[in-house]
Protein backbone atom coordinates (compact mmCIF):
# COMPACT_ATOMS: atom_id res chain seq x y z
CA UNK A 1 0.00 0.00 0.00
CA UNK A 2 2.98 2.82 0.73
CA UNK A 3 4.58 1.74 -2.48
CA UNK A 4 1.22 2.61 -4.34
CA UNK A 5 1.03 5.56 -2.62
CA UNK A 6 4.64 7.12 -3.41
CA UNK A 7 4.06 6.09 -7.46
CA UNK A 8 0.52 7.78 -7.32
CA UNK A 9 1.99 11.44 -5.77
CA UNK A 10 5.31 10.90 -8.00
CA UNK A 11 2.73 10.69 -11.07
CA UNK A 12 0.64 13.69 -9.58
CA UNK A 13 4.34 15.49 -9.43
CA UNK A 14 5.15 14.51 -13.44
CA UNK A 15 1.68 16.27 -14.58
CA UNK A 16 1.80 19.80 -16.17
CA UNK A 17 -1.04 22.14 -15.60
CA UNK A 18 -1.57 24.80 -17.98
CA UNK A 19 -2.10 27.38 -14.84
CA UNK A 20 -0.69 27.26 -11.67
CA UNK A 21 -3.55 26.65 -9.85
CA UNK A 22 -4.61 23.17 -9.41
CA UNK A 23 -8.02 23.25 -8.47
CA UNK A 24 -9.01 24.96 -11.49
CA UNK A 25 -6.42 24.80 -13.98
CA UNK A 26 -6.71 21.70 -17.16
CA UNK A 27 -3.72 19.06 -17.75
CA UNK A 28 -1.21 20.74 -20.31
CA UNK A 29 -0.38 17.47 -22.84
CA UNK A 30 2.93 17.40 -23.91
CA UNK A 31 3.54 16.93 -27.31
CA UNK A 32 7.16 16.35 -28.85
CA UNK A 33 8.46 18.93 -30.53
CA UNK A 34 9.00 16.51 -33.81
CA UNK A 35 5.36 15.94 -33.72
CA UNK A 36 4.49 19.51 -33.52
CA UNK A 37 6.81 20.61 -36.62
CA UNK A 38 4.71 17.73 -38.61
CA UNK A 39 1.34 19.39 -36.98
CA UNK A 40 2.15 22.40 -38.49
CA UNK A 41 3.25 22.27 -41.59
CA UNK A 42 0.90 19.62 -42.63
CA UNK A 43 -2.14 22.02 -41.18
CA UNK A 44 -0.80 25.15 -42.69
CA UNK A 45 0.08 23.31 -46.31
CA UNK A 46 -3.57 21.87 -45.77
CA UNK A 47 -4.73 25.94 -44.78
CA UNK A 48 -2.80 27.19 -47.96
CA UNK A 49 -4.10 24.90 -50.57
CA UNK A 50 -7.38 25.18 -49.20
CA UNK A 51 -7.23 29.23 -50.04
CA UNK A 52 -5.49 29.39 -53.17
CA UNK A 53 -7.75 26.52 -54.50
CA UNK A 54 -10.77 28.27 -53.74
CA UNK A 55 -9.71 31.28 -54.28
CA UNK A 56 -9.10 30.45 -58.03
CA UNK A 57 -12.69 28.91 -58.32
CA UNK A 58 -14.23 32.65 -56.94
CA UNK A 59 -11.72 34.73 -59.55
CA UNK A 60 -12.94 32.32 -62.25
CA UNK A 61 -16.46 32.07 -61.75
CA UNK A 62 -16.56 36.20 -61.11
CA UNK A 63 -14.39 36.85 -63.97
CA UNK A 64 -15.69 34.44 -66.86
CA UNK A 65 -18.94 35.54 -68.08
CA UNK A 66 -19.90 32.28 -69.85
CA UNK A 67 -19.23 31.06 -65.70
CA UNK A 68 -22.48 32.65 -64.66
CA UNK A 69 -25.32 29.87 -64.53
CA UNK A 70 -27.09 28.87 -61.42
CA UNK A 71 -24.93 25.75 -60.83
CA UNK A 72 -21.65 27.96 -60.88
CA UNK A 73 -23.31 30.33 -58.07
CA UNK A 74 -23.63 27.40 -55.77
CA UNK A 75 -20.58 26.03 -56.54
CA UNK A 76 -19.14 29.85 -55.62
CA UNK A 77 -21.30 30.12 -52.76
CA UNK A 78 -19.62 26.69 -51.56
CA UNK A 79 -15.62 28.44 -52.36
CA UNK A 80 -16.21 31.20 -50.15
CA UNK A 81 -17.43 29.54 -47.75
CA UNK A 82 -14.69 26.84 -47.87
CA UNK A 83 -12.21 29.86 -48.46
CA UNK A 84 -13.47 31.39 -44.92
CA UNK A 85 -12.68 27.93 -43.15
CA UNK A 86 -9.22 28.08 -44.89
CA UNK A 87 -8.91 31.85 -43.42
CA UNK A 88 -10.69 32.03 -39.87
CA UNK A 89 -11.30 28.37 -39.02
CA UNK A 90 -7.79 25.97 -39.51
CA UNK A 91 -5.32 28.99 -38.40
CA UNK A 92 -7.33 28.44 -35.24
CA UNK A 93 -7.36 24.84 -35.20
CA UNK A 94 -4.02 24.70 -35.78
CA UNK A 95 -3.06 26.81 -33.11
CA UNK A 96 -5.88 24.31 -30.30
CA UNK A 97 -4.23 21.09 -32.12
CA UNK A 98 -0.19 21.67 -31.68
CA UNK A 99 -0.50 23.54 -28.17
CA UNK A 100 -3.23 21.64 -25.49
CA UNK A 101 -3.36 24.68 -23.72
CA UNK A 102 -5.52 27.94 -24.65
CA UNK A 103 -4.77 31.35 -23.03
CA UNK A 104 -7.21 33.26 -25.36
CA UNK A 105 -10.64 34.95 -23.47
CA UNK A 106 -13.47 33.10 -23.18
CA UNK A 107 -15.59 35.21 -25.78
CA UNK A 108 -12.79 34.84 -28.28
CA UNK A 109 -12.97 30.97 -27.64
CA UNK A 110 -17.10 30.77 -28.19
CA UNK A 111 -16.58 33.41 -31.51
CA UNK A 112 -14.00 31.04 -32.87
CA UNK A 113 -15.69 27.84 -31.99
CA UNK A 114 -18.97 29.45 -33.74
CA UNK A 115 -17.87 30.63 -36.95
CA UNK A 116 -16.78 27.30 -37.11
CA UNK A 117 -20.17 25.32 -36.78
CA UNK A 118 -21.48 28.24 -38.89
CA UNK A 119 -19.41 27.84 -42.41
CA UNK A 120 -19.28 23.90 -41.58
CA UNK A 121 -22.52 24.02 -41.80
CA UNK A 122 -22.73 26.65 -44.57
CA UNK A 123 -20.67 24.15 -46.62
CA UNK A 124 -22.87 21.57 -46.14
CA UNK A 125 -25.81 22.99 -46.49
CA UNK A 126 -24.03 24.02 -50.32
CA UNK A 127 -23.25 20.69 -51.11
CA UNK A 128 -26.86 19.70 -50.77
CA UNK A 129 -28.18 22.14 -52.55
CA UNK A 130 -25.66 21.66 -55.45
CA UNK A 131 -26.98 17.53 -55.34
CA UNK A 132 -30.34 19.23 -55.88
CA UNK A 133 -29.03 21.30 -58.81
CA UNK A 134 -27.87 17.70 -60.32
CA UNK A 135 -30.68 15.48 -59.29
CA UNK A 136 -33.12 17.90 -61.56
CA UNK A 137 -30.04 18.06 -64.50
CA UNK A 138 -29.69 14.21 -64.70
CA UNK A 139 -33.20 12.89 -63.45
CA UNK A 140 -35.44 15.76 -64.81
CA UNK A 141 -33.78 17.48 -67.63
CA UNK A 142 -36.51 18.37 -69.04
CA UNK A 143 -37.81 20.54 -66.28
CA UNK A 144 -34.34 21.75 -65.33
CA UNK A 145 -34.37 25.34 -66.51
CA UNK A 146 -37.69 26.02 -64.98
CA UNK A 147 -36.90 24.78 -61.74
CA UNK A 148 -33.71 25.71 -61.32
CA UNK A 149 -32.92 29.40 -62.22
CA UNK A 150 -30.76 32.33 -61.17
CA UNK A 151 -34.06 33.23 -58.50
CA UNK A 152 -33.54 29.59 -56.89
CA UNK A 153 -30.14 29.78 -56.97
CA UNK A 154 -30.18 32.90 -54.99
CA UNK A 155 -32.78 31.45 -52.76
CA UNK A 156 -30.99 28.73 -51.78
CA UNK A 157 -27.67 30.22 -51.45
CA UNK A 158 -29.54 33.11 -48.80
CA UNK A 159 -31.01 29.85 -47.29
CA UNK A 160 -27.95 27.89 -46.88
CA UNK A 161 -26.36 31.14 -45.40
CA UNK A 162 -28.75 31.89 -43.40
CA UNK A 163 -29.55 28.56 -41.64
CA UNK A 164 -25.98 28.35 -40.92
CA UNK A 165 -25.97 31.46 -39.38
CA UNK A 166 -28.60 30.57 -37.09
CA UNK A 167 -27.18 27.11 -35.90
CA UNK A 168 -23.39 28.90 -35.33
CA UNK A 169 -25.67 31.75 -32.35
CA UNK A 170 -27.93 28.52 -31.76
CA UNK A 171 -24.31 26.53 -30.48
CA UNK A 172 -23.07 29.33 -28.72
CA UNK A 173 -26.55 30.31 -26.76
CA UNK A 174 -27.38 26.70 -25.62
CA UNK A 175 -24.74 24.27 -27.01
CA UNK A 176 -21.53 25.56 -25.75
CA UNK A 177 -20.99 26.23 -21.70
CA UNK A 178 -17.34 27.43 -20.00
CA UNK A 179 -14.82 24.49 -19.43
CA UNK A 180 -14.97 22.64 -16.42
CA UNK A 181 -11.12 23.78 -15.97
CA UNK A 182 -9.22 26.76 -17.15
CA UNK A 183 -7.05 26.26 -20.05
CA UNK A 184 -9.29 24.66 -22.29
CA UNK A 185 -10.42 26.97 -24.80
CA UNK A 186 -13.98 25.47 -25.30
CA UNK A 187 -15.81 22.39 -24.16
CA UNK A 188 -19.56 20.90 -25.64
CA UNK A 189 -22.81 20.63 -23.12
CA UNK A 190 -23.66 17.17 -24.56
CA UNK A 191 -27.59 17.07 -24.20
CA UNK A 192 -30.55 16.69 -26.15
CA UNK A 193 -30.28 20.20 -27.87
CA UNK A 194 -26.34 19.37 -28.32
CA UNK A 195 -27.59 16.32 -30.18
CA UNK A 196 -30.44 18.01 -32.25
CA UNK A 197 -28.39 20.62 -33.51
CA UNK A 198 -25.63 18.08 -34.95
CA UNK A 199 -28.28 16.24 -36.42
CA UNK A 200 -30.52 19.23 -37.89
CA UNK A 201 -26.60 20.76 -39.22
CA UNK A 202 -24.73 18.12 -40.19
CA UNK A 203 -26.22 14.58 -40.29
CA UNK A 204 -29.91 15.23 -41.83
CA UNK A 205 -28.39 16.92 -44.82
CA UNK A 206 -25.92 14.51 -45.53
CA UNK A 207 -28.25 11.76 -45.64
CA UNK A 208 -30.17 13.65 -47.97
CA UNK A 209 -27.71 14.58 -49.99
CA UNK A 210 -26.45 10.96 -49.94
CA UNK A 211 -30.00 9.54 -50.91
CA UNK A 212 -29.84 12.20 -54.24
CA UNK A 213 -26.30 10.82 -55.45
CA UNK A 214 -27.92 7.61 -54.98
CA UNK A 215 -31.07 8.23 -57.07
CA UNK A 216 -28.53 10.34 -59.43
CA UNK A 217 -26.39 7.19 -59.77
CA UNK A 218 -29.62 4.84 -60.04
CA UNK A 219 -30.75 6.87 -62.76
CA UNK A 220 -27.78 7.61 -64.89
CA UNK A 221 -26.83 3.82 -64.95
CA UNK A 222 -30.73 2.94 -66.28
CA UNK A 223 -30.14 5.59 -68.86
CA UNK A 224 -26.90 3.91 -69.64
CA UNK A 225 -28.07 0.67 -70.23
CA UNK A 226 -31.15 2.38 -72.21
CA UNK A 227 -28.61 3.61 -74.99
CA UNK A 228 -26.40 0.22 -74.96
CA UNK A 229 -29.87 -1.64 -75.81
CA UNK A 230 -30.72 0.93 -78.34
CA UNK A 231 -27.24 0.67 -79.74
CA UNK A 232 -27.40 -2.60 -80.30
CA UNK A 233 -30.70 -2.92 -81.35
CA UNK A 234 -29.67 -0.38 -84.01
CA UNK A 235 -26.68 -2.57 -85.04
CA UNK A 236 -28.41 -5.12 -85.20
CA UNK A 237 -30.93 -3.51 -87.80
CA UNK A 238 -28.44 -2.48 -89.58
CA UNK A 239 -26.45 -5.99 -90.41
CA UNK A 240 -30.20 -7.57 -90.87
CA UNK A 241 -30.85 -5.21 -93.64
CA UNK A 242 -27.53 -5.50 -95.02
CA UNK A 243 -27.44 -9.55 -95.34
CA UNK A 244 -31.43 -8.63 -96.75
CA UNK A 245 -29.84 -6.34 -99.52
CA UNK A 246 -27.19 -8.93 -100.62
CA UNK A 247 -29.54 -11.40 -100.47
CA UNK A 248 -31.77 -9.13 -103.06
CA UNK A 249 -28.79 -9.29 -105.03
CA UNK A 250 -28.04 -12.97 -105.23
Amino acid sequence: MGINFIFNRTDVKDIQLCYQSENVSCIMVIIPSAVRVLLYVFLGSLSVLTLCGNLLIIISIIYFKQLHTPTNYLILSLAISDLLVGALVLPFIIALSVDSCSYLADLICKMARSLDVFLGTSSILNLSFISIDRYYAVCHPLRYESKINVRAAVVMILLSWGVSALVGIGVIIMGLKEGKCEGRCFSFNIDILGITGCVLSFYFPVVIMLSIYLKIFLVAQKQARSIQNSNCQSIKSGASGEKGHQNSKG
